[in-house]
């Protein structure tokens, strides 16, 4: 039997279990909590075999859903494997790879920059060059350049407030000498044009030319107060050196244009960085790359500024001529420009990945080689995904189109190469699969936007070869011709043989393109969807619906003589 004494011990025995048990679980929990306390904030995108439960999470909900479902404990984090040559790794101590956001085209909805900006922040950006152009809300006598679709002042703030979230720096870009276009376009500004014909540049020798352009640079650095870095652009001044007043003054300078390109940089510089103690400049450097290093020191501009060496081509020069220049020229920092859309066709619809990929590793190996040039520091790399060539010019890539590459891209730079453990990351961040000798990042997609990466795909691939298979057609090529529609002269067995073909083809291309217009109308600007859809969808859509009304009317005739098509 047992005892009262054994009784009592048995009990005593268990507390102190359950006591043990309780001091472990609660070590256990402390520990985890500390853990994801500390967590890098992209640390927890490594993939795992939760990725399909992510995805259709994802779908249903907004992206914050996938950001809590994605930091369970349980997903192992992947060992990285260093490779000799990586690309330096960005932290506070290192080169920042900034996105470029180029809003003077398809500029999204502050709606669709709540979604992306966590998006960005995940797969490895540390800030957002802005682009603004005309979505900029100027306001006095800067009214006029605002497009009908600029951000207000308050969207500006939640873009502002967006970034501090999710732990971007934002980079306010003003362009002050040439790709003006935006500005030079009105004829109130014609008279500051460099070449009276063309709006591409500033005469930096009319007075009102830096009164302009530092009104300009004014605003948008008032409403970015915390802003580290300023860009002034100062890229491609097309035309410099032909407007009278230029031709005077080389006349008088010994024909140097690279100097008098200096003056005016140098400048708008100088006001940027006295206007406000502490910012940081940068510009585009190729139109330095002329330019002598004795000839920028003596300007001053090191002193004032970082350039940006940019490069979008998929095999380009990696040998570092272009540093040392800067170096001699006395530049303490420099910075570097890829590109993950936007860098190749003036009207690409679709990005092509290996393209960008090669781009990136070329940029990744001149990167490993800054250790030759110790006095000099590569504050970063921006990757640029341009909206348009420039103001006139048609829309390049959608951002959502150009989301799987930035992937891609960011990884790239992250992991310094695209290799096992980078495409592991953006696929799970995705919730898709980045095949880059197709071109297309395979499955049903987890990101923000993947809705309209896949139907433009679907556009991309298919309207036009569906509607170049049908006007093949033997009965249309043979007996339902341009002709034959201008003088409603067809014969009604003829029209039989492609009518029901016809509006199948049709119903189907207005349903699919209706739907998609509404995906468009959701992230873009009423201006943006009509200008993509007129590019890109409408002379297709048109031609059908001619035809089927053609082919209609035709058909009551009964094969009558011809006549002349009325309205």
């Amino acid at each position: 039997m047992v005892t009262k004494r054994q009784a009592l011990r048995a009990v005593v025995l268990c507390l102190v279990l359950v006591a043990a048990v309780k001091l472990l679980l609660s070590e256990y929990r402390t520990e985890r909590k500390q853990k994801l306390a500390t967590m890098d904030p992209g640390s927890f995108w490594h993939p795992g075999p939760k990725v399909k439960e992510a995805v259709t999470v994802h779908k249903s909900e907004d992206i914050n859903s996938l950001f809590n479902l994605a930091q369970k404990p349980e997903v192992p984090e992947p060992p990285v494997k260093k490779e000799a040559g990586t690309a330096p790794l960005e932290t506070s101590k290192g080169p920042a790879r900034i996105v470029h956001l180029d809003l003077k085209g398809a500029a999204p909805k502050v709606k669709y920059i709540k979604q992306i900006f966590p998006l960005f922040s995940s797969l490895g950006a540390d800030g957002v060059l802005l682009e603004y152009e005309d979505m900029f809300p100027y306001h006095g006598n800067l009214t006029i350049l605002r497009s009908p679709y600029a951000y207000s002042m308050e969207d500006i703030e939640e873009i502002k407030s967006l970034a501090k979230l999710n732990k971007l720096e934002l980079i306010p870009l003003v362009q002050v000498f040439g790709h003006l276009e935006f500005v030079l376009k009105h004829e109130r500004y014609f008279h500051l044009r460099e070449v009276r014909a063309f709006p591409n540049s500033l005469n930096p020798h009319h007075p009102g030319s830096v009164a302009l352009v530092k009104d300009m640079v004014s605003q948008v650095m008032d409403c970015h107060p915390d802003a580290r870095w300023f860009h002034m652009g100062a890229d491609e001044v097309r035309g410099l050196g032909e407007s009278q007043d230029s031709k005077n003054w080389l006349h008088s300078n010994k024909g140097d244009v690279g100097k008098m390109f200096l003056n005016h940089a140098v400048s708008l510089a100088r006001f940027i960085t006295e206007r406000r103690s502490g910012v940081r400049v940068i510009l585009w450097d190729d139109m330095l790359r002329k330019i002598s290093p004795a000839t920028i020191k003596e300007s001053g501009l090191q002193d004032l500024a970082s350039p940006t060496i940019w490069n979008y081509l998929k095999k380009m020069d990696t040998d570092g001529t272009l540093i040392s220049r800067y170096h001699e020229a006395g530049f303490k920092g420099i910075w570097f420009a890829s590109a993950f859309k936007g860098g190749t066709g003036i009207d690409q619809r679709w990005t092509p990945l290996d393209y960008q990929l090669q781009n990136h590793l070329s940029w990744i190996k001149v990167m490993n080689s800054m250790t030759k040039y110790p006095s000099i520091t590569l504050h970063g790399i921006l990757l640029t995904g341009w909206q348009r060539f420039e103001h006139h010019t048609v829309l390049c890539e959608l951002l959502p189109v150009g989301i799987p590459s930035l992937a891609m891209c960011l990884q790239s730079l992250k992991h310094g190469a695209f290799d096992e453990n980078a495409k592991m990351e953006a696929h799970h961040i995705l919730g898709c699969n980045i095949k880059v000798e197709k071109d297309i990042c395979e499955g049903s997609g987890a990101f923000s936007g993947s809705q309209i990466y896949h139907m433009v795909f679907y556009i991309h691939t298919n309207l036009q070869k569906e509607v170049d298979a049908l006007m093949k057609h033997y009965h249309i090529k043979g007996g339902f011709s341009r002709y034959h529609r201008k003088y409603n002269f067809a014969n009604p067995r003829i029209i039989a043989f492609f009518q029901g073909r016809l509006k199948k083809l049709l119903d189907k291309w207005e349903t699919y393109i209706e739907n998609f217009r509404m995906e468009m109308e959701a992230i873009y600007f009423p201006d943006t969807v009509e200008e993509w859809m007129e590019e890109n969808v409408n002379a297709n859509m048109d031609l059908l619906r001619e035809n089927a009304r053609d082919a209609e009317r035709i058909l009551k005739l009964n094969g009558q003589p011809k006549s002349l098509k009325t309205l």
